[in-house]
């Protein structure tokens, strides 16, 4: 899955209208024709309409997850949307060396525009402060490179966001349960991604004094390790009303130990937005019933930003001329109630 994100909210460049508006009042004295109208109302907003051609370059790591492979569809798919748009992309790799060589070929070729899902966000940052000084602004998509002079723009998940949603969803399912016992299914305990979607989870369910966390193990988001974890928590738990697992992938595994066990007695809740999660919910016949996305739509939106970037825009339904500086896109809780939404965006 992804690597180190750190929490960050909108952070607009309101600067650039406000000096806009100073400017605009300081060398005009002919009367204004606007009645009143905000300065903000005349900016230009990227939209679908044909505008300047972009050459957007894009860079991620190999695609050896399914979450990562809907990373590199929904770049490509949406650059296919726009008539304006050329896509350069690479090569997944998970070889810093090799990526960061891969980068600088982009470099070389001059594109208009970077978007770069790093292997490793800290030992690509020297790689898009050559890109940022070269004039080709970067969008850095989810691992977050170690400075913001490394980036025009970050986006990416909410990992505490994950773990705190599914934390309150679980939460409120079992609100009138008096001891009520939850297990949790990690990811790897390495990143720092798995141990923001714990705290998550943990700081969530202190809203709720009847429920204890009364056991955890650490997978490593494949389905093989999601089997051997959760059969060793169901043989170590007999009783237990909720278990949240971290990652949809490694989820399927959990669900075949679940299966092979015979239990039932307990809901499950899963993260990221598999397809096979979203397909079990909408059935209705299982333990699983609800997950919590870390959307991969994020490269769409990648490229949805550095087209703007790159025809010097802002983004439609903000005021400012730029685009934000950062984007935390919402964990948000996917269940029966709302599945057929977000089956579309189910990744395989």
């Amino acid at each position: 899955m992804t690597e180190i994100t750190s929490r960050r909210g909108l952070l607009f460049g309101a600067a650039a209208v406000s000096a806009g508006a100073l400017l605009t009042g300081c060398t005009s004295n002919e009367p204004s024709d606007s009645k009143g109208e905000p300065a903000g109302n005349d900016q230009p907003a990227a939209d679908d309409k044909p505008g300047k051609r972009v050459t957007i370059g894009f860079a991620g790591p190999q695609a050896d997850h399914g979450w990562l492979n809907a990373i590199n569809d929904n770049a490509k798919s949406r650059a296919e949307k726009y008539s304006d748009v050329t896509l350069e992309i690479t090569e997944g790799s998970n070889d810093t060396a090799q990526q960061i060589g891969q980068i600088e070929t982009l470099i070389n070729k001059k594109v208009d525009v970077l978007v770069v899902l790093p292997a490793d966000g800290k030992a690509l940052t020297q790689v898009g402060l050559k890109a940022m000084r070269a004039g080709i602004p970067v969008v850095n998509l989810d691992r977050i490179f170690n400075t913001p002079q490394a980036y025009r723009c970050w986006i990416g998940g909410d990992n505490y966001g994950m773990g705190l949603n599914a934390g309150h969803y679980i939460g409120e399912k079992l609100k009138g349960k008096s001891d009520a016992r939850v297990i949790e299914l990690a990811g790897l305990d390495n990143l720092e991604l798995t141990k923001q979607r714990t705290q998550g989870f943990d700081d969530a369910l202190k809203n709720y004094p009847n429920i204890k966390k009364v056991a955890r193990q650490a997978a490593e988001f494949t389905v093989e390790s999601g089997q051997a974890k959760m059969a060793q928590l169901l043989q170590a738990q007999s009783k237990f009303d909720a278990v949240w697992n971290h990652d949809d992938d490694q989820g399927v595994g959990a669900l075949r130990a679940i299966e092979q066990a015979g239990r039932e007695d307990f809901l499950m809740v899963g993260g990221a937005g598999a397809l096979s999660a979203f397909q079990a919910i909408k059935q209705d016949n299982g333990v699983l019933k609800a997950t919590v996305l870390y959307p991969p739509t994020m490269a769409a939106s990648a490229i949805d930003l550095a087209r703007a970037l790159g025809q010097g825009k802002g983004i439609g339904g903000l005021a400012e001329f730029e685009i934000p500086a950062s984007l935390t896109l919402y964990s948000a809780v996917v269940d029966k109630t709302n599945v057929d939404q977000y089956m579309p965006t189910g990744f395989r």
